[in-house]
């Protein structure tokens, strides 16, 4: 995926935005799990609780470490049918998830290489992809469907990374060419990972590197509803439950600019002229006109606090805020 295409970041991100945007984002692992075994692997190796759902549907869940329960990767995971789980981790953390998950009665194949996926997403994503695919725009939000296109076997679900509505399909490495010539020539745009990134940003959603990883946990993101609590045993409990009944340090919040100047990652967040944080990812929004930021800081800060954030040198006016920074799009029928 490049960073943009000749439109621009910030004209990609409106049209996602305003109508519709196809991503491609086969850099995205599958990992697929199959038997009479797969499912009480998931069941032990991940943080969420595949029994709250069904076969047909998606789940976001957690990898922990073992020793500190810090967030190894965060993924959904595909429930294709009774015995087979589609899993798709961040790419860098495809072999990670796959040496996670063992078991009897269970296969685990890494199928990378053999699909593309293209995200379609945006208010009018569902009826512009309707007349190019119609089962796939038909997915529920996080249904799982499995269709044909042009004779290629495909899979869809209704999931993103932009806080609109939208569609994911993996379909055949030698189809996709055709498939993502015919979703451009529906209408829908070509967007970037620079988009990617502020659309995400704006809704609020972590990115693995920034506010997940190394040193950070799913109650540190803010993240608690990931948790099964109610599941005997997943990789990372002991030290999950430790932190929570000592209580977090840190809490990822929302904090917004009062002018148009973007913080970065590692700009220091202060309060009364003291520290109290970390800006882990920050970009100017083009829907608000404003700079934003994703920031661990004091677990005491709630919406509506000031605080300052130092960019260079810089005393950057802000607020605390609440997540979303900005809410999802109706949907254009």
């Amino acid at each position: 995926m490049p960073l943009a295409y000749p439109a621009g970041t910030v004209a990609e991100h409106l049209a996602c935005r305003a109508g519709a945007v196809a991503f491609d984002v086969s850099h995205l692992g599958t990992v697929r799990v199959t038997g009479d075994g797969a499912f009480a692997a998931l069941q032990e190796a991940f943080t969420n609780d595949l029994a709250k759902i069904g076969p047909g549907r998606a789940q976001y869940t957690h990898l922990l470490d073992v020793d500190d329960a810090s967030v190894l990767d965060d993924l959904i995971v595909w429930w294709v049918d009774e015995r087979s789980f589609d899993v798709m981790p961040n790419a860098s953390n495809t072999a990670r998830v796959r040496d996670a998950l063992g078991g009897t009665g269970l296969a685990v194949t890494d199928v990378t290489d053999q699909r593309a996926i293209i995200a379609v997403q945006g208010p009018a994503a569902r009826s512009l992809l309707g007349t190019v695919a119609p089962d796939a725009a038909a997915v529920a939000h996080f249904g799982v469907v499995a269709f044909h296109w042009q004779g290629a076997e495909c899979l869809a679900a209704g999931t993103g990374y932009t806080g609109e509505d939208g569609v994911e399909i993996a379909v055949p490495a030698e189809q996709a060419p055709a498939l993502w010539q015919a979703v451009m020539d529906a209408g829908i745009a070509p967007a970037g990972l620079g988009a990617r990134d502020t659309l995400r940003l704006e809704a609020g959603l972590p990115l693995h590197g920034h506010e997940l990883g190394p040193g950070i946990t799913p109650l540190q993101a803010g993240l608690g509803w990931v948790v099964a609590w109610d599941k005997p045993s997943f990789r990372g409990r002991a030290p999950l439950a430790a932190e929570r009944a000592r209580g977090i340090a840190r809490r990822l919040r929302g904090v917004r600019c009062e002018g148009r100047q973007p913080p970065r990652e590692g700009c220091a967040v202060l309060a009364a002229d003291e520290p109290v944080g970390t800006v882990s990812s920050g970009n100017f929004s083009p829907v608000l006109g404003a700079g934003i930021a994703l920031a661990f800081v004091a677990p005491t800060l709630a919406p509506g606090d000031p605080v300052t954030i130092d960019v260079r040198g810089r005393a950057l006016p802000a607020h605390v805020t609440a997540l979303p920074f900005v809410a999802r799009t109706p949907p254009r029928t």
